[in-house]
């Protein structure tokens, strides 16, 4: 595991210090933030030529946004009890759900992405997406209140923006129409209004598709236009439910 993978682990676990130690005190609490200062620091130290401003000023900004985006995190768990039945408590979504570990590394990479640090927030965000299958690029603009439910495949590119309360299932594709280096510095994914949710295997393509606010884009959809708020989207397709006896699929052979 590398410095980047075990320093975002240990901020989560800090931020949630519950997940590995219920007995934490505040002594501990504070040698663990000293800690962390201390690793975020020797963790840019590598690329610091690389960088505008002094690494004790970036430690500064980074920790002082750790208030802001805790707040942020306990709205999203929040969100996966009010919604999905499995979810006992935001302490059980916090413990073991994959979607709400992918959405805590990003709003903590995302930070040090609008902070210009190059290199560690992919890192980090890949680490994650190793561990859920889930790809969240930390350049995306993701609101409060964001749920992913089981989330394997789950793509969610750079220049994507998500508003409040959107909800995102497994196998969802936020991506850009083509790739093309000249659209680099562009807006290339979509943007999600409010109260979005998209359900499995859809696929939303380019910078210019806006899906409008408390819309349903239903599974296995795929979309490259605009729609206006209020819409559902749906992929019409023919299910056939037939008797099988004395049916031979054309399949039905051993190799």
């Amino acid at each position: 595991m590398t410095k980047a993978h075990q320093f975002i682990d240990n901020m989560i676990y800090f931020i949630f210090p519950f997940k590995i130690d219920r007995k934490c005190t505040l002594p501990t609490i504070e040698l663990n933030l000293a800690q962390l200062q201390l690793d975020f620091k020797d963790l840019l130290d590598p690329i610091e030529s690389l960088i505008d401003r002094s690494i004790n000023e970036l430690c500064t900004d980074f920790f002082e946004a750790l208030p802001c985006i805790y707040e942020s995190l306990i709205k999203d768990a929040q969100l996966f009890v009010d919604f999905d039945p499995a979810a006992k408590s935001r302490e059980s979504v916090i413990l073991y759900y994959p979607g709400f570990y992918a959405i805590s590394v990003y709003r903590l990479s995302h930070r040090l992405f609008e902070l210009k640090i190059p290199y560690i927030p992919r890192m980090i965000s890949e680490y994650a997406h190793s561990k859920t299958g889930i790809d969240i690029h930390p350049g995306a603009l993701i609101g409060e209140h964001f749920f992913i439910d089981h989330g394997t495949g789950i793509v969610i590119g750079e220049t994507t923006i998500i508003g409040n309360n959107v909800k995102i299932y497994q196998g969802v594709t936020l991506g850009a129409a083509s790739v093309d280096k000249r659209m680099k510095g562009r807006k290339r994914h979509p943007t999600l209004e409010d109260n979005v949710i998209v359900y499995s295997g859809s696929t939303i393509l380019g910078g210019d598709t806006i899906v409008g606010h408390d819309t349903v884009i239903g599974g296995n959809v795929w979309l490259t236009r605009s729609v206006p708020p209020y819409s559902l989207v749906y992929h019409e397709s023919k299910v056939v439910i037939r008797d099988n006896k004395n049916f031979v699929a054309p399949d039905n052979f051993v190799i």
